[in-house]
């Protein structure tokens, strides 16, 4: 495959490599002639340079993790998420945000300049803009075990479920931090995904309702493929994108141009 994208030779990690969109994003990454460490808590079957168990429940395995990956590290990819039951709500938010969150920040030390991230969040995220004030001490933490016990301690961070919670903070955490990064000469994006035929999805359909998870699709009336999310989101991580950051692109088939328009008809509009 030619690399037009600038990924051969380079560095890349990539969670929840074991199936799904983070999958797709190793495999294409692979493809493109890039070094691929590829992390799961399951078995990675797909072809990568090395393959290195996480669990992103437990702040040791991200220790043991992060130790372990030698730099540089030109692009990370957090791609591993929980749906929501049988998992518990701090149990989602901890692996979708907080682990998520330790091992950005782990590997940030290792990360050269015009270096990326991306982090895929959610459609499910939308409206974060208007809840900062609401996980605004959950920002504030400064590490796994802070952040874990702001969430044990607060229940009512949860009121439509630990998934829409964490979404919403992933988008939340991406704008917050990119001038951060930026000054390390780092850029972080996020994807906002629509109804992807993920292995994930049969727990999505349970737990919400079938209808629920298809009236949250746009114009194009159909699920997506996890290949349709992994591609914009290698491009995100490209360095043809080098002035893209502190972004939320949504790949959710015209689902937020239909809602901000009033034109979805699942929706009514205030």
């Amino acid at each position: 495959m030619d690399d037009v994208l600038g990924f051969a030779g380079k560095h890349v990690v990539v969670t929840g490599a074991a199936s799904g969109m983070g999958e797709q994003v190793a495999t294409i990454c692979h493809e493109l002639g890039a070094h691929v460490t590829a992390l799961d808590v399951k078995p990675v079957s797909t072809p990568v340079t090395t393959s290195m168990t996480l669990d992103l429940l437990d702040p040791v395995s991200i220790d043991a993790v992060v130790a372990g990956i030698a730099g540089p590290v030109d692009s990370v990819f957090s791609c591993a998420g929980l749906p929501g039951p049988p998992f518990s709500d701090v149990q989602v938010a901890t692996v979708n945000f907080i682990g998520a969150r330790a091992l950005i920040e782990g590997l940030l030390p290792k990360m050269p300049e015009g270096a990326s991230v991306s982090c895929i969040a959610s459609g499910a995220g939308v409206g974060w803009q208007q809840e900062l004030e609401a996980y605004a001490p959950l920002h504030a933490t400064n590490s796994f075990a802070e952040a874990l016990a702001w969430c044990e301690a607060h229940p009512e961070a949860f009121p439509m479920g630990g998934y829409r919670m964490s979404k919403v903070v992933v988008n939340q955490y991406v704008a917050m931090v990119c001038a951060q990064y930026g000054e390390r000469g780092v850029r972080i994006n996020c994807l906002n995904p629509g109804p992807t035929a993920t292995p994930m999805m049969p727990a999505f359909e349970e737990a919400a309702g079938k209808d629920v998870i298809e009236n949250a699709l746009g114009v194009i009336h159909r699920y997506s493929e996890p290949a349709e999310q992994a591609w914009p989101m290698v491009c995100l991580n490209s360095p043809r994108f080098s002035y893209v950051t502190g972004e939320a692109l949504w790949v959710d088939g015209g689902f937020l141009a239909m809602l901000s328009t009033g034109r979805h008809p699942g929706f009514a509009m205030g």
